[in-house]
């Protein structure tokens, strides 16, 4: 279990974390109001890709070169960033200060658009980007090239099997208290569905009723041909019956970050937190009654939450992660691609 130092002077910059797999939302906007922390506390994440300022305009790109980055569709920019930025809690950030003239932000807090606004407070180097402005999840970006891990004793921690997840991963529910869509269920299925594109191949796909049609129809409906279903989806991972479909929703490891192994069909990658409640909640819970013998009669809890829209996917992670999927240069993918980027505003993105 280590902690980052700096790298200039060695100061401990963090208290003790451990790895997780990066979430689906670590760059999602949301709303305007403020958002809780990214990372649990204790756990640190690496972003593999560029992040960060500076930044640059698509047009200023040329195509050879955005490829070579793995990046095959336009976005609005590109980072020139450093690849490995490290996620961590910003109560878990230790032996910094702010920097003053890099403290911009757009309404109630810092938005990180100057590049590192930390600098260690034993030495002054510039070590991380503080975000925690409305709209953003709260987190302290670790500069891989300024900061350097630095193992202390303490037990590892375990990484779990694929059959504890069940019981181990904590679920997200997928509606919130105030009957909105959690906005981490609509990064996780976006990304899902941007791969779920790509493994139908531009076919229809015949989708299961309950939670999984709430939230992955409706996107299938809008964005491939109409017609009849010439594939199947399904869930598969853990605990479930072996499946017989053509698509597979299947777990992600939320430490490792690997995809749960299957054979049979397509697998398609979802965030372990939203596939655990696919597979296994129940909306409704039998409680005792008051009358009668003690468990002899049950009657149903408050029935769920319902939202008060439908499902939307968020627009900015399905298109990031379905331009970096190699797949978006074929015809039909590409002009889904260009149709959502054009039409932000209409279904399923609406």
């Amino acid at each position: 279990m280590p902690v980052f130092a700096c790298a200039g002077c060695e100061a401990v910059l963090t208290s003790p974390v451990v790895r997780v797999a990066l979430p689906d939302h670590a760059h999602q906007t949301y709303g305007h109001e403020l958002l809780p922390a990214l990372m649990e506390s204790g756990t640190y994440a690496v972003d593999p890709e560029p992040s960060g300022w500076p930044w640059r305009p698509w047009e200023e790109i040329d195509e050879r070169e955005a490829e070579g980055r793995g990046v095959y569709a336009p976005l609005y920019s590109l980072s020139y960033g450093p690849s490995g930025a490290i996620a961590v809690s910003p109560g878990d950030v230790r032996g910094t200060v702010l920097i003053p003239q890099r403290c911009d932000g757009l309404c109630c807090g810092l938005d990180g658009r100057n590049g590192p606004n930390l600098a260690c407070e034993q030495c002054g180097r510039e070590v991380a980007t503080r975000v925690d402005d409305c709209s953003y999840w709260h987190v302290v970006w670790l500069d891989p090239r300024a900061v350097r891990a630095v193992g202390v004793a303490g037990p590892e921690r375990r990484v779990l099997a694929w059959g504890e997840l069940r019981d181990e991963e904590a679920e997200i529910p997928a509606i919130e208290p105030i009957g909105a869509w959690s906005p981490v269920w609509e990064a996780a299925v976006a990304a899902a569905l941007a791969r779920l594109l790509v493994a139908s191949g531009g076919a229809r796909v015949a989708v299961p009723a309950g939670a999984v049609a709430d939230v992955f129809r409706p996107g299938l409906d809008v964005l491939l041909p109409p017609g009849p279903p010439m594939r199947s989806l399904s869930l598969a991972g853990p605990g479930l019956p072996a499946a017989t479909s053509d698509i597979v929703l299947v777990p992600r490891h939320p430490q490792t970050g690997e995809a749960w192994p299957y054979g049979a069909g397509v697998p398609v990658p979802l965030s372990a937190e939203v596939w655990t409640y696919l597979a296994f909640h129940d909306d409704r819970r039998l409680i005792a009654v008051s009358r009668g013998r003690a468990g002899d009669a049950c009657r149903d809890s408050l029935p769920p939450l319902l939202p008060f829209r439908p499902f939307r996917p968020d627009w900015d992670v399905f298109l990031d992660t379905l331009a970096r999927l190699p797949e978006v240069r074929e015809p039909w993918l590409r002009a889904i691609y260009d149709r959502v980027k054009n039409g932000r505003y209409s279904a399923p993105f609406l």
